[in-house]
């Protein structure tokens, strides 16, 4: 019998229509950084898309598109 791996510290998530379509997790900032850019010019089009990058050690969200303007979505 096999383990899985832990995931990774650092979660991705697409949503729209606030429903969690995608997730993924990486052990390594940088590499989530730039399959956040990935996703939003992949993925960044569908109707209501909210991507959202966060550090799940700290809890805290790192990243998030579209941006939020004057801190309001």
């Amino acid at each position: 019998m096999t383990s899985n791996p832990a995931p990774g510290r650092y979660h991705l998530t697409l949503s729209s229509g606030g429903r969690a379509m995608m997730h993924g997790w990486w052990h390594d900032e940088a590499t989530a950084r730039r399959q956040y850019t990935v996703w939003i010019g992949e993925r960044g089009s569908m109707p209501g898309a909210r991507i959202t990058l966060t550090d799940e050690e700290t809890g805290e969200q790192l990243d998030e598109w579209p941006p939020v303007v004057g801190g309001q979505s």
